[in-house]
């Protein structure tokens, strides 16, 4: 749910929301190198468990990659219907109908020539971009291209031979050590440190796509599109969004894995976007149609509307169909199919199993390309 774009929120018990700074509302909060020490393995009996006595290498390799984002953008005031009045046009004092707000946040250099990862709510709508980077130069900033749905862009600036923060390969686990490195509140780069608290959060209502990693790592505002690293020095993740019920970190924040970061970054430089799968078809849960009696099965997905038209309805898909499997996948939840569905690509073949009327059947769809505004339906 968007707000305002620059600064997007959503209240659970509390709020979910972006991590970025925007002046328009003060005081919001939203969510060769050398060798390092890599993984330490649990000593038998009851040893004592050491780890690094220091991170700083693992910053000292990562920080130069980590670069501050300034924005400016006009926004256009709401007059009082009153000073619309002719007496008042003519007469009145003209006040102005726009202004230039200012915002800021992070983002992390992923290639020599000058691509940068950050978040999609850092740059929307921006008029102007400047990158700041650690070694005190600034430049201005081109986007390359954005994907709202995982909420990342990509920037590139004209500078050549850039310090790269590479990503992390190997799989990440609960309880690893992170390091969060941004620009909160502008007061200047600044590193914090916590672990990996969950993997695979989804469910949010933060992006259509989600698979975050979740950090008790202080990240605030101005941490948007800064990186969470391993002790390596490795990049884990995008730090995005936070829990909170104050506005400020309450040691529960999101980063858009490494990976999926990878694969968004490649594509929008290839191809300006990214492209993806489509159904034309709302995708909910047995909880939220409450109207569907169970029928006994695991899966609790239904197919809550189709577009008429859509490929969806072109393969035989019909509201209220409980979906078992998706291209040999069985269905587990919501969020799991349309990851699913949106990692295929238009045109691709795929068989459905459906249970309808107590029967399952298989349908073969042919996916569209998901339509570039966001929605729900997928």
């Amino acid at each position: 749910m968007r707000v305002s774009t620059a600064l997007p929120w959503l209240a659970l018990a509390g709020v979910v929301g972006y991590i970025s700074w925007n002046d328009s509302w003060p005081g919001r909060h939203v969510v060769g190198q050398p060798a390092l020490p890599h993984e330490y393995a649990m000593p038998a009996g009851n040893a004592a468990v050491s780890g690094p006595i220091s991170y700083a290498p693992a910053v000292a390799r990562a920080a130069p990659a980590v670069v501050n984002i300034y924005t400016t953008q006009t926004v256009r005031e709401q007059s009082s219907p009153l000073l619309e009045h002719p007496w008042f046009r003519f007469h009145g004092e003209q006040l102005p109908r726009e202004r230039t707000a200012s915002s800021l946040g992070s983002g992390v250099i992923v290639s020599a020539d000058g691509y940068i990862l950050t978040n999609d709510h850092v740059v929307a709508s921006a008029d102007s971009i400047v990158v700041a980077l650690n070694d005190g130069r600034e430049v201005p900033a081109k986007v390359i291209g954005t994907d709202p749905d995982t909420d990342l862009a990509v920037l590139r600036i004209a500078l050549d031979k850039l310090p790269v923060l590479p990503f992390k390969t190997s799989p990440s686990a609960v309880g690893d050590v992170v390091l969060a490195i941004g620009n909160p509140f502008g007061v200047g780069q600044t590193v914090t440190q916590g672990i990996i608290s969950a993997i695979g959060r989804s469910g949010l209502g933060i992006n259509t796509y989600e698979d975050f990693v979740q950090t008790d790592a202080a990240i605030n505002p101005g941490n948007s599109g800064g990186a969470l690293i391993d002790v390596s020095g490795n990049l884990i993740g995008i730090n995005s969004a936070i829990y909170s019920r104050s506005g400020g970190s309450m040691g529960i924040g999101f980063a858009i894995p490494a990976p999926s970061a990878r694969q968004v970054m490649q594509e929008i430089i290839a191809n300006g976007r990214v492209v993806r799968g489509w159904l034309g078809v709302e995708i909910s849960s047995r909880a939220e149609s409450d109207s569907v009696p169970s029928r006994g099965t695991s899966s609790d997905v239904l197919i809550a509307g189709v577009l008429p038209g859509g490929p969806g309805a072109k393969s035989g898909l019909h509201a209220g169909d409980q979906l078992l499997s998706v291209d040999g996948q069985s269905v587990t939840s919501p969020d799991q199919v349309i990851r699913q569905i949106g990692g295929l690509k238009p045109g691709d073949d795929a068989e459905v199993i459906i249970l309808r009327a107590g029967k399952a059947q298989t349908l073969k769809v042919t996916m569209g390309e998901r339509p570039k505004p966001r929605s729900k339906a997928e």
